[in-house]
């Protein structure tokens, strides 16, 4: 019998906080040994990039589910704050850990500080085991025939899908066996992850629920309800046809293994048609980690350096306007204030949001991207900077710089019958449809009849939009005039 049989094994959780399909515990479950469940709040190692405060909030919830869950099975949750490294040396010596387990992060301050912690501690002796834990495909496996990353979305997914046999998703564990000691473990509310004085998350526990078993049953509900409308009313904002499990999986509480083995299950009641769209939105996400991954600069650096020269504007008024979903085009402002109440937005909104941020207002992507990690409950940087780039033109597989989306015919077409903007702009309820995302349009006597005040009770627009297109047409020709 080895010496270290009853030693316990430390399993760091990151982002994977769920008990099933978690390949890095069940394989420090297997091994026999106690297993000392931790996570580490470590903001130190990320820098700029530590979770804004939309993450942090779900966080706290998504820890206390997990905590909760791993009780049932008489284990517990550890909690330490402050840098991974040092955090886990002082579990080790207070334990005499043998191992520690993970499964895999691809941020590069993550794979950066993940090598130097196993390196060290592999050099004092114990046992370091990572897995894959959140992708189908690790990033340096899905090549093009010449060996490089792949750069366009559709040959990625095809080279992923092909070769892709998630198999069953493995089961939640019945027990965990647990060190005959625990260490001490920090309080979670001494966190102080959620916001005080004010409560601006005052609306998001009636929108979500973070943990495993929250994730399980927004899919089941996705599954009775949207799925059979995805393919052809995903881009609708005013049906919910979405799944809304980007929160989850970014926070690991389900796995891509387990989304794809449940759709299977459902492909004949849903249609091949949506369960293929469906799961392409994860082959989205696989191929932003893979961009971020072998391009590791994504998140502060144009993809496309030429972009380095465009002509962005420094336009504060503008930025706080957009933020605050302030700018006087109806579905721009629907998508901001839907976003800052609930820590989500549609899709769809995302892109027209972003476009008009970008290409009307010529403010920088990452303006954006900075707001949009802050707010959105489902922040993920390879997600969030891929995005915003592929808006901006200057990602990979980007839209083309002519794309600008018109964000009155844009609410026209996806919301054409105005329940999204009347939902989130409740001041312009009463105008006709037709005025609905052009209330400037609109003669006094509509507008007064409607209540709306232009310059008061509703912003007028903050630019027009034939002016914008212009001059954001000549920003981007200039790029390819300078090449």
């Amino acid at each position: 019998m080895s010496s270290f049989a009853h030693t316990p094994i430390i399993f760091w959780f990151r982002q994977d906080l769920r008990l099933s399909d978690n390949p890095a515990l069940d394989a420090a479950i297997k091994t026999g040994q106690p297993v000392l469940p931790v996570f580490i709040l470590d903001d130190e190692t990320q820098g700029e990039w530590k979770r804004g405060r939309a993450s942090r909030w779900w966080l706290h919830y998504s820890l206390s589910e997990l905590s909760r869950a791993l009780g049932v099975l008489n284990s517990r949750l550890l909690l330490r704050r402050g840098p991974s490294g040092g955090a886990l040396k002082a579990v080790i010596e207070e334990t005499g850990a043998s191992a520690v387990f993970w499964n895999r992060c691809y941020e590069p301050f993550n794979c950066e500080r993940d090598r130097l912690i196993k390196t060290h501690l592999t050099q004092n002796g114990l046992d370091v085991r990572s897995f894959n834990g959140a992708l189908l495909a690790e990033p340096w496996t899905v090549r093009n025939k010449s060996g490089d990353p792949f750069r366009v979305f559709s040959p990625f997914w095809r080279s992923v899908r092909s070769g892709l046999d998630p198999g069953h998703p493995l089961k939640a564990p019945e027990k965990i066996l647990s060190p005959k000691k625990w260490p001490a473990s920090e309080r979670l509310e001494s966190w102080k992850l959620l916001p005080e004085n004010p409560d601006w998350a005052e609306h998001f526990k009636s929108v979500w629920s973070p943990g495993e078993a929250g994730a399980r049953h927004r899919l089941e509900a996705f599954f009775d309800h949207g799925a059979k409308h995805y393919a052809g009313d995903r881009d609708r904002p005013d049906k919910p046809y979405t799944s809304g499990l980007s929160p989850h999986l970014h926070f690991g509480e389900i796995s891509p293994r387990q989304i794809i083995s449940a759709t299977d299950s459902v492909r004949e009641d849903i249609g091949d048609k949506n369960a293929e769209k469906f799961l392409s939105e994860l082959g989205w996400r696989e191929f932003s980690y893979g961009l971020l991954f072998n391009f590791p600069d994504l998140p502060r650096s144009n993809y496309q350096l030429k972009f380095d020269r465009f002509p962005w504007r420094d336009d504060p008024r503008a930025l706080k306007a957009w933020q605050r979903g302030q700018t006087g085009y109806p579905m721009v402002d629907a998508g901001m204030r839907e976003l800052w109440t609930t820590g989500w937005m549609h899709n769809r909104v995302r892109m027209i949001t972003a476009s008009f941020l970008i290409k009307h207002l010529m403010i920088d992507w990452r303006e954006g991207e900075k707001w949009f990690w802050d707010t959105l409950v489902d922040a993920d940087l390879a997600n969030n900077s891929a995005s915003w780039q592929w808006v901006a033109g200057s990602g990979a597989d980007a839209a083309p710089y002519f794309r600008i989306f018109n964000p009155i015919t844009q609410g026209e077409k996806f919301d054409p019958e105005g329940d999204y903007v009347r939902k989130w702009v409740p001041e312009l309820a009463r105008l006709p449809d037709k005025y609905l995302n052009q209330p400037w349009d609109a003669g006094p006597l509509i507008l007064n009849e409607a209540g709306v005040a232009l310059g008061k009770t509703y912003p007028a627009p903050i630019i027009d939009h034939k002016t914008a297109r212009e001059r954001a047409l000549e920003a981007f020709q200039s790029l390819k005039e300078t090449a």
